[in-house]
């Protein structure tokens, strides 16, 4: 299965737990990191500086760089579902 990230700023984050929780609907296993733990500041550091993401989460989906999104974005997770034949179980 395609190996699916979830980068969050922590549990206050609302658009981090409704990414999650459409994630876990429909079945897409992630890991989730939390980057605003300080022994993560070099990864936060990549994510704005490198993939130029400024709000959270931020969704990595394998090694596809166009399969990456930052925010709330309920469209793409159902897409991600489809391509991963979830859709429909």
């Amino acid at each position: 299965m395609t190996e699916v990230t979830v980068y969050s700023t922590g549990p206050a984050c609302q658009r981090c737990r409704l990414t999650c929780r459409r994630l876990d609907e429909l079945g897409i296993r992630y890991d989730l990191i939390e980057i605003h733990e300080e022994h993560n500041a070099a990864l936060r550091a990549y994510l704005v500086d490198e993939l130029g993401y400024t709000e959270a989460p931020v969704v990595v989906v394998g090694d596809e760089r166009e399969n990456t999104w930052a925010g709330l974005r309920p469209d793409r997770i159902d897409e991600l579902a489809a391509r991963l034949g979830l859709v429909g179980r």
